[in-house]
């Protein structure tokens, strides 16, 4: 188990820095928020599910796509605007899907796909599947109106779903302190009837044994469950590089955090020969991974009116010919 959390938090790690790399040439046709520093919050929960099991998450969505089972050429194929990309070169780096492997969406707008994550739960409810749904979510998204909404429904209804709060204690460039009253996410999902329970995010080991309680509660029929994991990001809100410049936070707050990088706390208790060969692994699939998006072919312009969605999706795409 160690070997395989350690390789799915580093190749997450190594993609994303990667990324970073290429984003200044503008190869990458979207914007990215990278999940550099809060990688193990995914790969812990994420791999205490089966392959049935559903998660929904944000625009910083990487770590979640991959530590599920995305398929990373067409990550990062999406990145590049390609066809080949997971949404067809049309989505970007905010909107990830993978519906084989259960990665239901990711969404650029805050809070929506909590909403989306409740429907789906219900739907397993309502056909007596024992999979569950886990959503992702940032702590800026407990403001929203429909956290509370979700909240209370996913507990009348003892929905089979994982709340997953990723506390990296910033919504964009404000600090949960000076937007909540009481900053204790924990109590507020406590109010509306579920259990939950506030997790270092760097414990890559311990996040995965309580998540694995929480689904087999799930499963069990006890109703939602609720996990706030703090944790931080290293690179700024948005794009490659660091933003500590800005004022609204300090270099050092982010040391400690780094000092108890996941990757590199997994890494050291792994074998030595073992760890090189998991590394090596990784970096040719990135090596392949980007090849395959640099090659790959823009959408045709044909491809402008497909898969949106009107009222009259036929009549409007005649009258754009």
């Amino acid at each position: 188990m160690h070997a395989r959390l350690f390789r799915s938090l580093y190749r997450i790690r190594r993609v994303e820095e990667e990324v970073a790399r290429v984003y200044a040439t503008d190869k990458i046709k979207s914007p990215v928020h990278l999940s550099i520093g809060q990688e193990a919050v995914s790969v812990g929960v994420c791999d205490a599910l089966r392959a049935d099991d559903v998660v929904f998450g944000t625009y910083r969505g990487h770590a979640l796509y991959l530590a599920k089972g995305g398929d990373m050429n067409a990550m990062v194929a999406e990145l590049y605007g390609k066809v080949t990309g997971c949404t067809r070169g049309k989505g970007g780096s905010m909107h990830l899907i993978d519906t084989e492997c259960g990665v239901m969406g990711t969404s650029a707008v805050v809070g929506t796909t909590i909403a989306n994550a409740a429907g789906y739960a219900y739907s397993l409810k309502l056909r007596r599947s024992d999979a569950v749904v886990v959503c992702f979510f940032g702590d800026g998204a407990t403001e929203e109106g429909v956290f509370a909404e979700t909240l209370n429904f996913a507990v009348l209804k003892r929905l089979p779903l994982l709340f997953v709060c990723e506390n990296n204690g910033y919504a964009i460039h404000t600090s949960q302190a000076k937007r909540q009253g009481l900053p204790d996410i924990c109590a507020r999902a406590r109010a509306y009837g579920m259990p939950a329970e506030r997790l270092d995010g760097n414990d890559v080991l311990t996040l995965r044994d309580k998540a694995e309680s929480a689904i087999a509660k799930l499963r069990a029929g006890e109703g939602p469950q609720f996990i706030e994991a703090t944790t931080y990001r290293w690179r700024e809100h948005v794009g490659p590089g660091a933003d500590y410049h800005l004022g609204y936070r300090a270099k050092s707050e982010c040391a400690p955090w780094e000092e108890n990088d996941a990757v590199r706390v997994l890494a050291e208790q792994i074998p030595t020969e073992q760890r090189a060969v998991i590394e090596a692994a990784v970096e040719r699939e990135i090596t392949t991974a980007f090849e395959f998006a640099e090659t790959s072919p823009f959408p045709h312009p044909s491809e402008l009116m497909t898969d949106i969605f009107t009222e009259d999706a036929n009549d409007f795409a005649a009258c754009q010919s």
